[in-house]
């Protein structure tokens, strides 16, 4: 049966930048850090309308961001626009001023608690006569994660969730990187159950911290994310280090796939391992990461 949202039916198998390892946000009231951004070497771009811009330049922000949307892409870096509070009374005029811009990848939705919240966001878009973006809802509270699936779900212009690490700290009290280990684990399985590309992970606040990083980049890839969202170009490598397959790894998806094309359905490998259709299909993912990013 296919997944729904228009999602891969096969792990990896999905739109490029469903492989994307690397998402930078950047300010939008500050153009000339958006411009560094779109030449720092992320796969994706996204350009910030909410946390990172004061309350006195949001309009700048809107006005700047419109404008470096309103001629396609041309080949450059995507460009993902997080919007302001849905609830609040920025996000109808964020959504007014972006709708069919040909630049705009996608909307981030910051605070996301309903499907209902990603059906209103596609509503208000068609209705002004633009189909509507990719979307990715973020979900930052318990009532959030709590509607993951409901959520990846809601609309068919939905192509990715990813969890809000910081709001959601706060919203359930939490400490620590394990007490984040049963949220993650959900929206990994909900992003998968409702046929969409892994998420990649949430933020790591601490920017000089580059071995944290790292630490909590190779934890979030054992729970079945990929890639990361960064807040500052120095993290770029890390992420990339921590998610791209090593030649080892390549080098068993290779012998992988070369047993499987000879004898379909399940085997057992020389040494030891077990292969059958899913397997295969990490292998597969394995090597297309590795196209993209050279193993070391």
């Amino acid at each position: 049966m296919p997944a729904p949202n228009g999602g891969p039916d096969a792990v990896g198998a999905g739109q490029d930048e469903g492989l994307a390892l690397t998402w930078l946000y950047a300010p939008g009231d500050r153009p000339e850090v958006v411009a560094k951004a779109l030449r720092s070497g992320a796969d994706v771009v996204l350009v910030d309308l909410e946390d990172a811009v004061p309350p006195g330049r949001k309009e700048y922000a809107r006005a700047a961001t419109a404008e470096l949307l309103a001629e396609p892409a041309h080949g450059r870096v995507p460009v993902h626009v997080r919007v302001n509070a849905l609830d609040g009374p920025l996000a109808g005029p964020d959504l007014a001023a972006l709708a069919g811009l040909p630049g705009l990848g996608g909307l981030r939705l910051p605070k996301v608690g309903t499907p209902a919240d990603v059906v209103r966001v596609a509503r208000a878009v068609r209705a002004a006569g633009a189909d509507a973006p990719p979307l990715y809802p973020l979900l930052e509270s318990a009532l959030g994660v709590e509607n993951a699936f409901a959520i990846a779900g809601a609309d068919p212009a939905v192509r990715g969730i990813a969890l809000g690490e910081a709001d959601l700290r706060a919203d359930l009290g939490l400490t620590g990187e394990e007490a984040l280990t049963w949220p993650r684990v959900r929206t990994v399985v909900a992003a998968r159950a409702a046929g969409l590309a892994p998420p990649a992970q949430s933020v790591h606040p601490d920017v000089r911290d580059l071995v944290g990083l790292g630490e909590s980049c190779r934890r979030g890839r054992a729970l079945g994310f990929l890639g990361r969202a960064a807040i500052h170009p120095r993290q770029l490598p890390v992420i990339e280090r921590a998610y791209r397959p090593s030649a080892q790894e390549v080098a068993a998806a290779r012998e992988v796939l070369a047993a499987s094309a000879t004898s379909p359905g399940a085997l057992a490998l020389p040494d030891g391992r077990f292969v059958d259709p899913a397997v295969v299909a990490v292998a597969h993912r394995t090597l297309l990461l590795a196209a993209r990013r050279p193993p070391d």
